[in-house]
C-alpha cells in the first residue's frame, strides 16, 4: 500500500466517522463507522484478509480518536 493512499484512507475514515450529525455519536460509534470504512476501502482495492483487517483497525482507530484531535466536532 502506498504511503499517499494510507494517508488518504486515514483522513477519509476520519472525515466519514465525523459525519454523524444529530445523533451525538460516541467514540464507539465513530470507531465502528471508521472500521467499516477501512474494511470496505481495502475490499474495493482487492486486498486479502490481513490487509482488510489492517484497514479496519486503522479506520477504527481514526474514528475513535478523531474528536480527541478535534477533527470531527
Amino acid at each position: 500500500m502506498s504511503k499517499a493512499f494510507a494517508i488518504a484512507a486515514v483522513l477519509s475514515a476520519t472525515a466519514l466517522a465525523g459525519c454523524t450529525q444529530n445523533i451525538n455519536p460516541t467514540d464507539a460509534d465513530r470507531a465502528i463507522i471508521g472500521a467499516a470504512t477501512g474494511y470496505t476501502v481495502q475490499t474495493v482495492r482487492g486486498q486479502s484478509g490481513g490487509d482488510r483487517l489492517r484497514g479496519a483497525a486503522i479506520g477504527g482507530a481514526a474514528g475513535a480518536l478523531c474528536d480527541d484531535f478535534r477533527l470531527c466536532q
